[in-house]
């Protein structure tokens, strides 16, 4: 499977893809039925080469990802990407960018392939694209021997925290295992020993991962349904596994390897998806497209030449093209490439004679017969159609980019063919767009949530989500239902400063939304408590608190001398719960008119005015 390809085949990518088809603001957006993989020996021709600039330059950018600031040229690389143009088609990619060595150890193989490049950086980038970032972890462990790991309870818990502790120190939305290992290296004599410690792992991997909100996916090799006793790989358990992964990608490639055939006919693929489906809801199954072909060699007469390419003899391994080479490559082996309407995928077979001289000199000739299977456009187009057919989750690409621009072109009419309908949500306070408010005032959000044309969702579940400030994620802070005319209403009381919105989960028929971003700032409170009169010379003593509570902010008791504001006593500052203490004294009789400054951060915040009277 993928641990078969060479590196080499992928390091190029093409970066051009689709344009927008019609991409009006009025006209429907496609639903987003495409995902897909970025290895990390290609996440620079996916996401393009970006160039640093040195700090010492002042020229402004529209991009800043951890310390490193682009250039606008390089923001112009950025919005023509691959992710960044084809964002409406996606929800999510996975970047293939983690191997398992052991129960505490996952391999970074994205540093190692990208050490001038900071992975903080490539994510950063990704995040911006709005698309949620769920990345593989592939098997590196010798034969039987995870399969082991999973046997005993401690190492199952020692892999389950790995993979979560890895997932939220680096906030990742969740996690995709390919372990391969099982199907291709363990054989199939292990299967049964080890489905049932697979399922448990995943179920007890499920439960932390969703504590924390984070998505489970699993990559497996095809599955049958077992009444019908086929061929499948049963070792993933599809049926135990279920109801705790929340996507299934199947991948439905490599059919034929040894020998030459199509890479994933479409009956078979359908078969897989039908079973799935009869097991797990069909939003959580995503079929497997191949951007890639195979080219075997079927016969060989004659005697080759040393000249000939290696590896010029019958039964001889495939060689391994891109999608987006297969047009080129058919001119060059000068054929016209005919549709196999029953495996919904393209063929040829053509034959290379190489002439020249055997290692001892002698003249010799060979005619080396071929093969080739691919899937375009047309193939991609009918599998995305089954999407359609039984409501799935969508399609995943091994890997974006390897299609080529036709293939690309028809699965965005697919997917606009199915497009569900847009969701317009907005999010005000109080019928305000951003407020400041007092420290502990109450306040109501109010949503609202509507077809285009403003007819009202009604009955529609709806998470209010917030984001203090410092925080990078958004958190949920209730769920409620729309009313009658599309409308919700959350009282809220705050404490602090915060980011507000709305977001709707999708079905097949309703898009998901996010509504706008709403600001509350929430104003300081100083409570203060002192003497309304003192004795001339004595001690005035002052105790207040600043809300929100906040430390090592300095604070000033002031008195109003001839219409000015003068500094009275020492300055002090707040304490961990926000606290201070200030003391002063008169020694003139009369009325004093004072206040406290207080500075949190940059800004100075002042009390109302008060009065002593000195006796």
């Amino acid at each position: 499977m993928r641990g078969k390809f060479s590196i080499a085949i992928f390091i190029s990518l093409v970066l051009t893809f689709s344009a927008q088809i019609g991409a009006t603001a009025e006209e429907k957006q496609p639903r987003t039925i495409v995902s897909g993989w970025i290895p990390y020996y290609s996440v620079r021709t996916v996401m393009p080469f970006i160039r640093k600039l040195p700090n010492n330059l002042t020229q402004t950018a529209t991009v800043t990802c951890e310390a490193s600031e682009y250039s606008p040229e390089d923001i112009v690389k950025l919005n023509s990407s691959y992710l960044f143009t084809n964002k409406d088609l996606m929800k999510e990619v996975m970047p293939f960018w983690y191997t398992l060595k052991s129960p505490t150890v996952i391999r970074d193989d994205y540093t190692t392939g990208n050490p001038s490049w900071p992975m903080a950086d490539a994510l950063c980038l990704m995040r911006k694209t709005g698309l949620k970032i769920i990345p593989t972890m592939t098997d590196g462990t010798a034969k039987l021997v995870l399969s082991g790991y999973l046997a005993k309870a401690e190492t199952r818990a020692l892999i389950v925290n790995s993979i979560v502790d890895l997932v939220n120190k680096n906030g990742f939305d969740g996690i995709d295992l390919d372990f391969e290992g099982f199907a291709f290296v363990d054989g199939n004599n292990s299967w049964a020993q080890t489905a049932p410690q697979w399922a448990l792992f995943i179920r007890e991997l499920s439960a932390q991962l969703h504590a924390s909100e984070k998505l489970l996916s699993v990559t497996t090799p095809y599955a049958f349904n077992p009444k019908e006793k086929s061929k499948g790989y049963t070792v993933y358990a599809w049926a135990d596994i279920a109801s705790s992964i929340d996507r299934l990608r199947i991948m439905t490639y490599d059919y034929s390897v040894a020998r030459p055939g199509p890479i994933g006919p479409i009956s078979w693929v359908e078969k897989t998806v039908q079973y799935a489906i009869s097991i797990m809801p069909a939003s959580k199954v995503f079929i497997g497209l191949p951007g890639y072909g195979r080219d075997w060699i079927t016969a060989v007469s004659g005697t080759c030449p040393v000249s000939a390419p290696p590896g010029s003899t019958a039964g001889a391994k495939a060689a391994v093209f891109k999608m987006n080479y297969a047009a080129a490559k058919a001119v060059i082996d000068g054929v016209l490439p005919s549709f196999d309407e029953k495996f919904s995928e393209a063929t040829y077979s053509y034959t290379k004679v190489f002439n020249g001289l055997t290692a001892k000199g002698a003249s010799t000739s060979c005619s080396v017969a071929r093969t080739v299977w691919y899937q375009n456009d047309r193939s991609y187009s009918e599998r995305s159609q089954l999407v359609g057919k039984y409501q799935l989750g969508g399609v995943a690409l091994w890997t974006l980019g390897m299609e080529d621009l036709t293939a690309t072109t028809a699965m965005r009419k697919v997917a606009l063919a199915m497009a569900p309908e847009p969701v317009v949500s907005t999010l005000t306070l109080n019928d305000r767009a951003e407020a400041s408010l007092g420290y502990g005032e109450s306040f109501t959000i109010n949503g609202s949530l509507s077809r285009k044309d403003g007819t009202p969702f009604t009955g529609l579940n709806v998470h209010l989500q917030m984001k203090r400030a410092g925080e990078d994620t958004w958190s949920v802070l209730s769920e409620t239902t729309t009313d009658e005319a599309g409308k919700i209403a959350v009282p809220i009381n705050l404490a602090n400063s915060a980011v507000f919105r709305i977001v709707t989960d999708g079905t097949w028929e309703r898009a998901d939304s996010t509504s706008n971003e709403l600001t509350v700032v929430v104003k300081p409170k100083l409570v203060l408590k002192f003497p309304t009169s003192a004795q001339r010379g004595e001690e005035i003593l002052l105790r207040g608190t600043l809300y929100p509570q906040s430390a090592a902010q300095a604070v000033q008791f002031q008195r109003l001398v001839s219409g000015k504001w003068q500094n009275l006593g020492k300055e002090t500052v707040t304490d961990l719960n926000g606290e201070f203490t200030l003391t002063t004294s008169e020694i003139k009789r009369g009325v004093v008119t004072v206040r406290v400054q207080i500075f949190k951060g940059a800004k100075a915040i002042y009390s109302s005015e008060r009065l002593i009277v000195v006796r």
